[in-house]
């Protein structure tokens, strides 16, 4: 280490030393550390995290280490730092399928949401962005983690999704007129009125804007790949959104959709199974990323039928699941940029997410950029680099630990032997 910056840590950890009662200070140490920014692994790291944030990442045996701090040491493992899902769904429960959900009063989904922040979190997802809840559940959701009611992931909540009359964010579509009586609350038809959305979701405490762009999977009677709304009204949410200081999320399966999404200059494209060349094109024009959730072919095909899921869903997903895998790999090819997102908790178990790695894996993504794409390239995407994406100074104490090496078995991540969220250890 340089005598300067030395010196400088040493004085700085002597100062957080002396506010040691005002301040919580803990030593993470583990035998290897990813450092996702370099690409490289760092032997016997030491991390002082005071506060909740990390103040300097040292080596074991360093005299600047605060002796009076909490230790917590991962003997024989590798810390990472904590995992971002770019696109779950806290509010929901997959093996709840089809028509079941209506079982239920509109308050239980939100217990349900706090059931898979906990598992989301236990699974090393500290951070996950929730992209669409009923209700503003997932705003509720993020107060009760923030106020330490309830154990959860750091939450970017985007409230209701907003989407046209019919289309696949509308909860109605499938269901008898006298249903949708009373308008709803999230559904739009012109670039008036998806403005107006953008500004009542903002209100209401959205940090990101998620649009339906084209038909989906789950929804009944759609066409995935069939465009839903207009290149006006996409520019309309894009132009309010970015005004107000807020990202854009696009669910977009089809052509269409997706290119006039990236030409509105929406910020993340979710799903993009039916993209092509000049998709990735427009993308790195752009700088807009793509957010696919590969993993979830497995589970719709195996486990939809048992949960109860339309027949007319499960026919989509066959004809579209592996043709969303062979654009994966087309786009990563082509250096579109990549963040790990996978419907967790909408279309798999919450707490599963760490399935998809081994997909992204196995249809071409190097395990280095599958990490990537979940820590550094998210933190990018959401615009909260300072936050969260690396173990480095400023950033949330935030690390999952595996025992082993990732780089060298992807699938170690799905069973992580610790997580720590703020600097306390919460498995």
């Amino acid at each position: 280490m340089h005598k300067a910056t030395r010196a400088f840590l040493l004085a700085t950890l002597a100062a957080l030393s002396g506010a040691a009662a005002m301040a919580a200070t803990a030593v993470v140490t583990a035998d290897r550390m990813l450092d996702v920014l370099a690409g490289k692994m760092v032997d016997k790291p030491a991390i002082v995290v005071v506060d909740g944030r990390i103040k300097a990442v040292l080596t074991q045996g360093d005299a600047a280490i605060p002796q009076d701090a909490t230790r917590i040491a991962l003997p024989g493992q590798t810390l990472l730092p904590g995992l971002i899902d770019m696109h779950v769904h806290l509010d929901n429960d997959p093996r709840i399928d089809g028509y079941h959900n209506l079982d239920y009063t509109d308050s239980f989904w939100v217990a349900i949401g706090v059931a898979n922040a906990k598992a989301m979190l236990e699974a090393g997802f500290t951070t996950v962005r929730n992209v669409g809840s009923a209700n503003y559940a997932d705003v509720g959701i993020k107060q009760a983690v923030e106020g330490g009611y309830v154990p959860g992931p750091r939450i970017v909540p985007a409230t209701w999704l907003l989407g046209a009359t019919g289309g696949h964010c509308d909860e109605t579509e499938g269901l008898p007129p006298h249903f949708a009586a009373v308008p709803l609350e999230n559904i739009a038809d012109s670039p008036d009125g998806f403005r107006a959305l953008v500004r009542k979701v903002h209100k209401y405490g959205a940090e990101v804007i998620k649009i339906c762009a084209t038909g989906g999977v789950l929804s009944r009677r759609d066409v995935a790949g069939a465009q839903q709304m207009s290149f006006e009204e996409i520019k309309a949410v894009v132009d309010e959104a970015h005004r107000l200081g807020l990202k854009v999320a696009a669910h977009a399966h089809g052509l269409s959709g997706i290119n006039d999404c990236l030409r509105a200059g929406v910020d993340t494209i979710e799903h993009a199974s039916l993209a092509n060349e000049e998709s990735f094109q427009l993308a790195k024009d752009h700088g807009a990323w793509f957010s696919m959730d590969i993993y979830d072919d497995d589970y719709i095909l195996a486990e939809g039928p048992k949960n109860g899921m339309f027949e007319e869903s499960l026919a989509k997903e066959r004809a579209i699941g592996l043709k969303q895998r062979q654009t994966f790999r087309a786009a990563y090819n082509a250096g579109v940029k990549m963040i790990f997102g996978t419907d967790n908790g909408g279309v798999f178990p919450a707490g599963q997410n760490a399935l998809q790695f081994a997909k992204m894996v196995e249809w071409g993504m190097p395990p280095l950029e599958a990490i990537r794409a979940a820590t550094r390239n998210a933190a990018q995407a959401l615009a909260r680099e300072g936050d969260v994406g690396a173990i480095a100074v400023g950033r949330y104490g935030d690390f999952v630990a595996v025992a082993g090496d990732p780089l060298k078995d992807i699938r170690l991540l799905e069973h992580p032997a610790a997580v720590i969220k703020g600097g306390e250890r919460v498995k």
